[in-house]
């Protein structure tokens, strides 16, 4: 009987240190960058300038290895013209999304949770990304003639973010 009791007991302890385990958290990593070199064609949607085809395509070489969930882009011709080659070699189509809204990020987060996804966007959407899911204003806007940053962030909820900051192509500033 005593012998029945331990190892019920036993089981007991185990089955509830294995219920009481923490499920291990999922991190959803966002690629973001912003578009390429413009063009000053006098237009509010100018394309890229042979500069910005050409980090464009150093985007496409950085990312070769990496796979990648989905892409995203804002309805702009310099935005999709950035991530247009990694779109390309990974076979990959670029999705639109509406920048600086809170429940379209969220929406990516969620569509996309525990995998990798390209955002290319603008001098201050790029910013606004990564600030959003750390839950507090860390990165400013970047200056106009800022085209060569990567911020790779790593989320496992809105608030709980962390961000690696990387250059990429020839460097701008």
């Amino acid at each position: 009987m005593k012998k029945t009791i331990l190892v019920f007991a036993l089981f007991s302890v185990i089955f509830i240190g294995c219920t009481n385990t923490p499920t291990p958290q999922t991190i959803t990593t966002f690629i973001l960058v912003r578009h390429a070199e413009k063009a000053d064609d006098g237009t509010k949607d100018p394309p890229l300038t042979p500069d910005g085809k050409i980090r464009a395509d150093e985007l496409a070489k950085v990312l070769k290895e990496t796979n990648l969930d989905a892409i995203y882009s804002t309805a702009f011709k310099r935005t999709q013209e950035t991530v247009a080659p990694t779109a390309n070699s990974k076979s990959l189509s670029v999705l639109a999304y509406e920048a600086m809204k809170g429940d379209e990020m969220d929406r990516i987060l969620k569509t996309h949770k525990g995998g990798t996804v390209l955002i290319s966007g603008h001098s201050n959407t790029t910013p606004w990304v990564a600030n959003y899911f750390l839950g507090n204003e860390a990165y400013p806007d970047f200056i106009d003639s800022d085209f060569d940053n990567i911020l790779i962030v790593s989320i496992l909820e809105k608030g709980n973010a962390s961000v690696t900051w990387m250059s990429y192509g020839m460097p701008t500033n």
